[in-house]
């Protein structure tokens, strides 16, 4: 059984958090969400590549964009709750085998700059999603609403 490093893991959540990849790295490839995770990134990336086509008036797009947001998002965040937690509790839950204190659970520069890429990326990514779902309901509600009055 190999040792779960959590410098690594914090990496692999940030960057291929969408994908599974962290997901397969502590858990296995057994591990369902792992291969789950790809799903609403690939309709995010097909709601983005319907906008390039078919323009921002495409109601699907406005549902299918968000998802890859909000998933990159919950990724960035799961690879800051990696990054900060204690040695003792990452050797506990991914490597149980070894002491408490072992160094595979250590924090290091490598662990800090994950962890604030992590938040910088994944709450400028977060507040677009927001920002372009919000947006695109409330024009829909007015032209909607002007539909009605008409």
């Amino acid at each position: 059984m190999r040792n779960k490093n959590k410098t690594l893991a914090t990496w692999l959540t940030f960057l291929g958090g969408p994908l599974g990849l962290h997901r397969f790295y502590l858990k296995g490839f057994g591990d369902l969400l792992g291969w789950l995770l790809p799903i609403p990134t690939a309709l995010g990336l097909y709601g983005i590549e319907r906008v390039q086509q078919l323009g921002q008036d495409d109601h699907w797009s406005w549902l299918l964009i968000p998802l890859l947001g909000f998933t990159i998002a919950g990724c960035a965040l799961m690879a800051i709750i990696y990054g900060l937690m204690t040695p003792e509790k990452w050797n506990a839950r991914f490597n149980p085998q070894l002491d408490p204190d072992a160094a595979p659970g250590h924090t290091n520069w490598l662990t800090v700059f994950g962890i604030a890429a992590a938040l910088m990326i994944g709450t400028a990514v977060l507040m677009a999603s927001l920002a372009f779902s919000f947006q695109r309901y409330f024009e829909y509600q007015i032209e909607e609403a002007r539909k009605i009055s008409q």
